[in-house]
Protein backbone atom coordinates (compact mmCIF):
# COMPACT_ATOMS: atom_id res chain seq x y z
CA UNK A 1 0.00 0.00 0.00
CA UNK A 2 1.50 3.36 -0.96
CA UNK A 3 1.60 6.16 1.25
CA UNK A 4 -1.24 7.69 -1.44
CA UNK A 5 -3.28 4.94 -0.82
CA UNK A 6 -3.30 5.27 3.08
CA UNK A 7 -4.20 9.27 3.23
CA UNK A 8 -6.74 8.34 1.09
CA UNK A 9 -7.97 5.10 3.41
CA UNK A 10 -8.01 7.29 6.41
CA UNK A 11 -10.00 10.07 4.74
CA UNK A 12 -12.46 7.95 4.10
CA UNK A 13 -12.87 6.36 7.63
CA UNK A 14 -13.48 10.18 8.07
CA UNK A 15 -16.26 10.85 5.37
CA UNK A 16 -17.81 7.65 7.26
CA UNK A 17 -16.63 9.10 10.77
CA UNK A 18 -18.52 12.53 10.09
CA UNK A 19 -21.66 10.65 8.71
CA UNK A 20 -21.42 8.02 11.75
CA UNK A 21 -20.75 11.58 14.60
CA UNK A 22 -23.57 13.60 13.00
CA UNK A 23 -26.19 10.77 13.57
CA UNK A 24 -24.87 9.31 16.87
CA UNK A 25 -24.78 12.63 18.69
CA UNK A 26 -28.48 13.28 17.99
CA UNK A 27 -28.95 9.27 19.18
CA UNK A 28 -26.32 10.10 21.80
CA UNK A 29 -28.97 12.44 23.45
CA UNK A 30 -32.17 10.67 22.59
CA UNK A 31 -30.90 7.65 23.47
CA UNK A 32 -28.37 7.66 25.98
CA UNK A 33 -29.40 10.90 28.17
CA UNK A 34 -33.34 10.46 27.95
CA UNK A 35 -33.51 6.43 27.14
CA UNK A 36 -35.61 7.05 24.14
CA UNK A 37 -34.73 3.40 21.77
CA UNK A 38 -35.92 5.96 18.32
CA UNK A 39 -36.16 3.76 15.63
CA UNK A 40 -37.25 6.43 13.46
CA UNK A 41 -33.93 7.97 13.99
CA UNK A 42 -32.77 7.23 10.27
CA UNK A 43 -35.96 8.72 9.39
CA UNK A 44 -35.44 12.11 10.71
CA UNK A 45 -31.94 11.69 9.26
CA UNK A 46 -34.04 11.50 5.83
CA UNK A 47 -36.32 13.86 6.51
CA UNK A 48 -33.07 16.20 6.78
CA UNK A 49 -31.95 15.15 3.46
CA UNK A 50 -35.72 15.85 1.53
CA UNK A 51 -35.35 18.95 3.40
CA UNK A 52 -32.26 20.30 1.93
CA UNK A 53 -33.30 18.50 -1.58
CA UNK A 54 -36.63 20.52 -1.32
CA UNK A 55 -34.04 23.67 -0.28
CA UNK A 56 -32.37 23.39 -3.36
CA UNK A 57 -35.88 23.19 -5.55
CA UNK A 58 -36.84 26.49 -4.43
CA UNK A 59 -33.23 28.04 -4.97
CA UNK A 60 -33.32 26.95 -8.47
CA UNK A 61 -36.52 28.24 -9.69
CA UNK A 62 -36.94 30.95 -7.49
CA UNK A 63 -33.76 32.57 -6.30
CA UNK A 64 -31.01 30.89 -9.47
CA UNK A 65 -28.16 33.67 -8.81
CA UNK A 66 -27.95 32.63 -4.61
CA UNK A 67 -27.72 28.71 -5.92
CA UNK A 68 -24.16 29.31 -4.25
CA UNK A 69 -25.69 29.32 -0.48
CA UNK A 70 -28.47 27.37 -0.85
CA UNK A 71 -26.27 24.04 1.26
CA UNK A 72 -26.00 26.48 4.09
CA UNK A 73 -29.23 27.75 4.46
CA UNK A 74 -30.75 24.10 3.28
CA UNK A 75 -28.76 23.18 6.68
CA UNK A 76 -30.09 25.65 8.80
CA UNK A 77 -33.92 24.43 6.92
CA UNK A 78 -33.06 20.77 7.82
CA UNK A 79 -32.22 21.23 11.21
CA UNK A 80 -35.44 23.66 12.01
CA UNK A 81 -37.69 21.31 10.15
CA UNK A 82 -36.51 18.20 12.31
CA UNK A 83 -36.29 19.86 15.79
CA UNK A 84 -39.78 21.26 15.15
CA UNK A 85 -40.81 17.64 13.89
CA UNK A 86 -39.12 16.25 17.17
CA UNK A 87 -40.43 18.51 19.58
CA UNK A 88 -43.85 17.82 18.57
CA UNK A 89 -43.42 14.28 17.90
CA UNK A 90 -42.15 14.10 22.34
CA UNK A 91 -44.85 16.56 23.16
CA UNK A 92 -47.82 14.57 21.41
CA UNK A 93 -46.10 10.63 21.44
CA UNK A 94 -42.69 9.61 23.04
CA UNK A 95 -43.89 11.42 26.30
CA UNK A 96 -46.59 8.98 26.98
CA UNK A 97 -43.74 6.31 26.59
CA UNK A 98 -40.83 6.98 29.15
CA UNK A 99 -39.80 3.93 30.62
CA UNK A 100 -41.82 1.49 28.60
CA UNK A 101 -38.96 0.81 26.32
CA UNK A 102 -40.24 -2.07 24.73
CA UNK A 103 -43.25 0.09 23.49
CA UNK A 104 -41.19 3.37 22.53
CA UNK A 105 -39.13 1.13 19.90
CA UNK A 106 -42.09 -1.11 18.88
CA UNK A 107 -43.86 2.75 18.27
CA UNK A 108 -41.10 3.99 16.90
CA UNK A 109 -40.40 1.39 14.27
CA UNK A 110 -43.67 2.06 13.24
CA UNK A 111 -43.79 5.37 12.81
CA UNK A 112 -40.65 4.82 10.89
CA UNK A 113 -42.47 2.84 8.43
CA UNK A 114 -45.59 5.17 8.63
CA UNK A 115 -42.53 8.01 7.49
CA UNK A 116 -40.96 5.89 4.76
CA UNK A 117 -44.40 5.62 3.22
CA UNK A 118 -44.59 9.57 3.05
CA UNK A 119 -41.11 9.87 1.57
CA UNK A 120 -42.40 7.66 -1.38
CA UNK A 121 -45.81 9.30 -1.70
CA UNK A 122 -44.20 12.85 -1.55
CA UNK A 123 -41.00 12.30 -3.56
CA UNK A 124 -41.67 9.28 -5.67
CA UNK A 125 -39.55 5.82 -4.96
CA UNK A 126 -37.03 6.95 -6.93
CA UNK A 127 -33.38 8.68 -4.87
CA UNK A 128 -33.02 11.90 -5.77
CA UNK A 129 -30.06 14.17 -5.27
CA UNK A 130 -28.67 17.81 -5.09
CA UNK A 131 -26.72 19.67 -7.07
CA UNK A 132 -23.19 20.65 -5.54
CA UNK A 133 -22.50 24.41 -4.93
CA UNK A 134 -19.67 25.64 -7.02
CA UNK A 135 -17.14 25.72 -4.18
CA UNK A 136 -17.35 22.50 -3.24
CA UNK A 137 -16.66 21.29 -6.52
CA UNK A 138 -13.53 19.59 -7.42
CA UNK A 139 -10.54 18.55 -5.17
CA UNK A 140 -7.77 19.66 -3.09
CA UNK A 141 -4.55 17.96 -4.84
CA UNK A 142 -2.25 17.01 -2.38
CA UNK A 143 0.04 15.30 -4.78
CA UNK A 144 0.61 13.98 -8.09
CA UNK A 145 -1.80 10.52 -7.21
CA UNK A 146 -3.63 12.16 -4.35
CA UNK A 147 -6.92 14.54 -4.57
CA UNK A 148 -9.03 15.11 -1.64
CA UNK A 149 -12.83 16.13 -2.56
CA UNK A 150 -14.16 19.58 -1.45
CA UNK A 151 -17.35 18.76 -0.71
CA UNK A 152 -15.95 15.77 1.91
CA UNK A 153 -13.39 17.98 3.64
CA UNK A 154 -16.23 20.19 4.24
CA UNK A 155 -18.68 17.73 6.19
CA UNK A 156 -15.53 16.19 7.78
CA UNK A 157 -15.03 20.28 9.37
CA UNK A 158 -19.11 20.58 9.62
CA UNK A 159 -19.01 17.51 12.12
CA UNK A 160 -16.13 19.08 13.92
CA UNK A 161 -17.88 22.02 14.44
CA UNK A 162 -21.44 20.62 14.90
CA UNK A 163 -19.43 18.17 18.05
CA UNK A 164 -18.11 21.45 19.52
CA UNK A 165 -21.55 23.55 19.40
CA UNK A 166 -23.26 20.74 20.66
CA UNK A 167 -20.18 19.92 23.74
CA UNK A 168 -20.26 24.08 24.38
CA UNK A 169 -24.59 23.88 24.69
CA UNK A 170 -24.33 20.72 27.06
CA UNK A 171 -21.29 21.61 29.27
CA UNK A 172 -21.32 25.94 29.06
CA UNK A 173 -25.37 26.95 28.92
CA UNK A 174 -27.86 26.47 31.10
CA UNK A 175 -30.01 24.59 29.08
CA UNK A 176 -27.06 22.30 29.33
CA UNK A 177 -27.06 22.74 32.94
CA UNK A 178 -30.77 22.03 32.73
CA UNK A 179 -30.41 18.89 30.65
CA UNK A 180 -27.69 17.01 32.63
CA UNK A 181 -29.54 17.92 35.63
CA UNK A 182 -32.43 15.92 34.55
CA UNK A 183 -30.48 13.37 33.52
CA UNK A 184 -28.42 13.11 36.49
CA UNK A 185 -31.27 13.06 39.27
CA UNK A 186 -35.10 13.93 37.70
CA UNK A 187 -36.47 13.94 41.13
CA UNK A 188 -34.39 15.94 42.63
CA UNK A 189 -34.18 18.65 39.33
CA UNK A 190 -37.80 19.51 39.46
CA UNK A 191 -37.42 19.85 43.35
CA UNK A 192 -35.15 22.38 42.33
CA UNK A 193 -37.23 24.11 39.67
CA UNK A 194 -36.48 22.74 36.55
CA UNK A 195 -39.52 22.20 34.15
CA UNK A 196 -38.48 18.62 33.56
CA UNK A 197 -41.34 18.24 31.04
CA UNK A 198 -39.97 21.47 28.82
CA UNK A 199 -36.08 20.03 29.19
CA UNK A 200 -37.81 16.29 27.52
CA UNK A 201 -39.05 18.56 24.56
CA UNK A 202 -36.34 20.45 23.97
CA UNK A 203 -33.48 17.59 24.46
CA UNK A 204 -35.63 15.47 21.93
CA UNK A 205 -36.32 18.15 19.63
CA UNK A 206 -32.12 18.66 19.55
CA UNK A 207 -31.30 15.18 18.95
CA UNK A 208 -33.73 14.94 15.80
CA UNK A 209 -32.11 18.29 14.65
CA UNK A 210 -28.99 16.93 14.62
CA UNK A 211 -30.16 14.02 12.85
CA UNK A 212 -31.53 16.55 10.43
CA UNK A 213 -27.96 18.30 9.78
CA UNK A 214 -26.36 14.77 9.13
CA UNK A 215 -29.06 14.30 6.62
CA UNK A 216 -28.28 17.29 4.78
CA UNK A 217 -24.45 16.48 4.94
CA UNK A 218 -25.32 13.46 3.38
CA UNK A 219 -26.58 15.01 0.24
CA UNK A 220 -22.73 15.84 -0.32
CA UNK A 221 -22.31 12.60 -0.05
CA UNK A 222 -24.79 10.51 -1.72
CA UNK A 223 -28.40 10.51 -2.92
CA UNK A 224 -31.31 10.42 -1.09
CA UNK A 225 -34.11 7.66 -0.91
CA UNK A 226 -37.06 6.49 1.56
CA UNK A 227 -34.97 4.26 3.20
CA UNK A 228 -31.30 6.29 3.11
CA UNK A 229 -31.62 6.55 6.62
CA UNK A 230 -32.01 2.90 7.86
CA UNK A 231 -28.47 2.31 5.81
CA UNK A 232 -26.73 3.88 8.86
CA UNK A 233 -29.14 3.55 12.24
CA UNK A 234 -27.50 -0.13 13.21
CA UNK A 235 -24.58 1.58 13.03
CA UNK A 236 -25.08 4.52 14.72
CA UNK A 237 -26.73 2.54 17.35
CA UNK A 238 -23.64 0.82 17.69
CA UNK A 239 -21.26 3.69 17.96
CA UNK A 240 -23.39 5.17 20.43
CA UNK A 241 -23.65 1.83 22.81
CA UNK A 242 -19.51 1.05 21.91
CA UNK A 243 -18.68 4.72 22.86
CA UNK A 244 -20.99 4.65 26.34
CA UNK A 245 -24.45 5.73 26.06
CA UNK A 246 -23.89 8.90 28.55
CA UNK A 247 -20.65 9.72 26.39
CA UNK A 248 -20.20 12.31 24.11
CA UNK A 249 -16.12 11.59 24.05
CA UNK A 250 -17.64 8.38 23.81
CA UNK A 251 -19.06 8.46 20.81
CA UNK A 252 -16.72 10.80 18.87
CA UNK A 253 -13.98 8.02 19.18
CA UNK A 254 -16.24 5.24 18.93
CA UNK A 255 -17.52 6.73 15.80
CA UNK A 256 -13.87 7.43 14.15
CA UNK A 257 -12.78 3.83 15.74
CA UNK A 258 -15.83 1.68 14.05
CA UNK A 259 -15.20 4.43 11.02
CA UNK A 260 -11.59 3.59 10.03
CA UNK A 261 -11.84 -0.24 10.95
CA UNK A 262 -14.85 -0.59 8.56
CA UNK A 263 -13.15 1.41 5.74
CA UNK A 264 -9.57 -0.37 6.18
CA UNK A 265 -11.38 -3.59 6.12
CA UNK A 266 -13.13 -2.71 3.05
CA UNK A 267 -10.13 -1.97 1.25
CA UNK A 268 -8.74 -5.87 1.93
CA UNK A 269 -12.31 -7.76 2.09
CA UNK A 270 -15.86 -6.75 1.00
CA UNK A 271 -18.02 -4.11 2.06
CA UNK A 272 -20.40 -6.61 4.03
CA UNK A 273 -17.61 -8.76 5.53
CA UNK A 274 -16.07 -5.55 6.20
CA UNK A 275 -19.17 -4.64 8.35
CA UNK A 276 -20.03 -8.28 9.80
CA UNK A 277 -15.90 -8.15 10.97
CA UNK A 278 -16.57 -4.75 12.83
CA UNK A 279 -19.63 -5.98 14.61
CA UNK A 280 -17.79 -8.75 15.59
CA UNK A 281 -14.69 -6.98 16.93
CA UNK A 282 -17.32 -4.30 18.78
CA UNK A 283 -19.44 -7.53 20.14
CA UNK A 284 -15.85 -8.83 21.68
CA UNK A 285 -14.67 -5.26 23.31
CA UNK A 286 -18.64 -4.78 24.93
CA UNK A 287 -18.06 -8.26 26.35
CA UNK A 288 -15.57 -6.88 28.57
CA UNK A 289 -16.78 -3.45 28.66
CA UNK A 290 -20.27 -3.93 28.85
CA UNK A 291 -21.08 -0.15 29.66
CA UNK A 292 -19.02 1.05 26.46
CA UNK A 293 -15.89 2.85 26.14
CA UNK A 294 -16.79 6.07 28.89
CA UNK A 295 -19.77 4.83 30.80
CA UNK A 296 -20.97 7.65 33.28
CA UNK A 297 -22.50 7.05 36.18
CA UNK A 298 -26.72 8.37 36.30
CA UNK A 299 -28.85 8.54 38.85
CA UNK A 300 -32.44 8.05 37.39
Amino acid sequence: MTLDTLVMQVFSGFSLFSVLVLMALGLTIVFGLMGVINMAHGELMAMGSYATYVTSVVFQRYFPELMGWYFIIGIGVAFLVTFAFGFLLERCFIRFMYNRPLDTLLATWGLSLVLQQLFRQVFGPKEVSVPTVQWLQGAWKVSEGLELPLNRIFIIGLTFVIAAAVFVFLYRSRWGLRIRAVTQNRAMAGAAGINTARVDSVTFALGCGLAGIAGSSFTMLASTGPVSGQQYLVDTFIVVVFGGVESLLGTFLSAFAIGQTQISLEYLTTGSMAKAITLLVVIVLLFFRPNGLFATKVRR
